[in-house]
């Protein structure tokens, strides 16, 4: 009880010992969890890459021992019996031997003749083959019709490289191909089905590294239990004004948290689009303007800039939002109702910029409801028609903006262009994946260096393609201007 009634008077400190013993116990573990599974990754790929070459070079030199036996055909003439039987013989062992190895399920050689495929796994028959003495090639005892149907495939593309060809089955088991090209002339092609296994290797790396790890990390334990009990025993030094000041210093520490949460959220709100700030000053601008003829029409403009405000924030909250809160079968949106409001209360709001551009809107009024959340549309279509505002490079810009609906299709269409000077050729190019560069992070139509840019035509394209299932590109228009299509799917 005495020990208890120590530790109790010095509660705030070994708690924080426990914290910081806690965390260094899960920060080892995590270590020794990316160490294990990096070396466990290049452990499985030096082995897939030993496995094919450990396969070629076996099956490369099987085929260079048939060439060699060949050649003692050719350069000799009237063999007696005896040598004959002995090079015969040469040949069976050379594919026996190679189905002694375990690895190795099935050799022969495969050639043609009257434009058929044969395989050979004899040693006479081969033989005869070569020699030219056999005008018919009998039926090996095993079929091989795996073999010849893999050859059938890539006969030509092995006759006119002759380099060795793989191919991989079940990932495990290698269908070797090396050509026989005794004395220059292509004859066929070595044949060999090869399973090879270092698995074992792997294992026993990973078992010894398991073993190293958790004596490492018992060493680890016993130093930080060191460690915990010397500095739980130093506490005993301190004196009393420690506890007369606790309380104060409690309260410190919770307001010190308080104030660091609100400074991450500020940063959180700072890193946001602008546009978050431009909705709230219509906001503002209609509680000014606010009167009994037009407080429907307010209230309306309201509560959809109020619910997109929500919406940002609720993209703040979670970096890959739940499926239901994007689409669902209660979401009931009207494409052509969204882009009329983006464009009458968001982008024609701007008094002092009517002048500089124009709208055109081409609606198809037959385009379907979607199951998608309206303010989820509003962040694809609102950067793209911001983006024709800030890069045109013209005073008097239009921006058109349509939609058409196929049903026989049942995929709707939405056009957004205008008669700027039209996107730079290098962001349409198309990178590996097919994206096209305009729509990459980081990547900016501006021709200043702005931290902040490169977001906008990112951010559409990664909501409708990955979040709606949408597809979207842009493209110039050949009497000047851009464009940027949307498809949107209905099924």
């Amino acid at each position: 009880m005495k020990i208890i009634d120590k530790l109790k008077m010095y509660r705030v400190e070994i708690r924080h010992l426990t914290v910081l013993f806690s965390i260094l116990i899960v920060f080892q573990v995590i270590l020794s969890f990316i160490h294990k599974a990096s070396l466990q990754k290049l452990l499985i790929g030096t082995q897939e890459w030993y496995q094919k070459d450990s396969a070629e070079r076996l099956a490369n030199i099987t085929s260079t021992s048939f060439e060699l036996l060949y050649e003692t055909i050719r350069t000799r003439s009237n063999l007696s019996e005896f040598e004959v039987r002995k090079i015969i013989q040469a040949f069976d062992i050379i594919l026996s031997q190679q189905l002694l190895e375990k690895n190795v399920e099935e050799i022969c050689i495969l050639v043609s003749r009257n434009n058929k495929v044969y395989a050979i796994d004899d040693g006479k028959v081969l033989y005869n083959f070569l020699s030219n003495d056999s005008g018919t090639i009998p039926s090996p005892e095993k079929p091989h019709l795996e073999a010849i149907k893999l050859y059938e495939k890539i006969k030509n593309d092995l006759q006119n490289k002759e380099e060795v060809q793989s191919i991989l089955e079940n990932k495990r088991t290698f269908n070797l191909f090396v050509p026989f090209v005794p004395r220059g002339e292509y004859v066929g092609a070595v044949y060999m089905k090869n399973t090879p296994d270092f698995s074992f290797i792997t294992k026993e790396i990973i078992s010894n590294y398991d073993e190293t790890t958790l004596i490492y990390s018992s060493l680890i334990l016993l130093g930080l239990l060191m460690m915990y009990y010397i500095s739980s025993y130093t506490l005993k030094e301190r004196d009393d004004t420690q506890k007369l000041l606790f309380d104060e210093h409690q309260q410190n520490l919770k307001q010190q948290i308080i104030y660091e949460k609100e400074s991450l959220f500020t940063k959180r709100i700072y890193h946001t689009h602008h546009k978050a700030e431009k909705v709230m000053g219509f906001i503002k601008e209609d509680l000014r303007l606010l009167s009994p003829k037009n407080i429907e029409e307010i209230k309306y403009r309201a509560t959809k800039y109020s619910n997109f405000i929500s919406r940002v924030i609720y993209d703040m909250k979670w970096f890959d939002p739940p499926i239901h809160s994007v689409r669902a079968s209660i979401f009931k949106t009207n494409l052509n109702e969204v882009i009329r409001f983006i464009v009458q209360n968001i982008f024609q709001r701007i008094s002092n910029v009517l002048d500089l551009y124009k709208f055109k809107l081409e609606l198809d009024e037959k385009v379907p409801e979607i199951n998608i959340n309206e303010f989820v549309v509003w962040e694809i279509i609102e950067p793209l028609i911001q983006n024709s505002i800030e890069h045109s490079g013209y005073d008097n810009l239009e921006i058109t903006i349509k939609t058409i609906y196929f049903p026989e299709r049942k995929k709707s269409e939405i056009i957004i262009s205008d008669n700027g000077k039209g996107i730079r050729e290098d962001l349409l190019e198309k990178n590996a994946d097919g994206i096209k560069r305009i729509f990459l992070e980081n990547i900016s139509t501006k021709n200043l260096d702005e931290q902040n840019s490169g977001y906008g035509c990112y951010l559409a394209y990664q909501v409708a393609k990955y979040r709606c299932g949408w597809d979207i590109d842009a493209e110039n228009l050949l009497e000047g201007g851009c464009k940027f299509i949307i498809t949107v799917n209905h099924t």
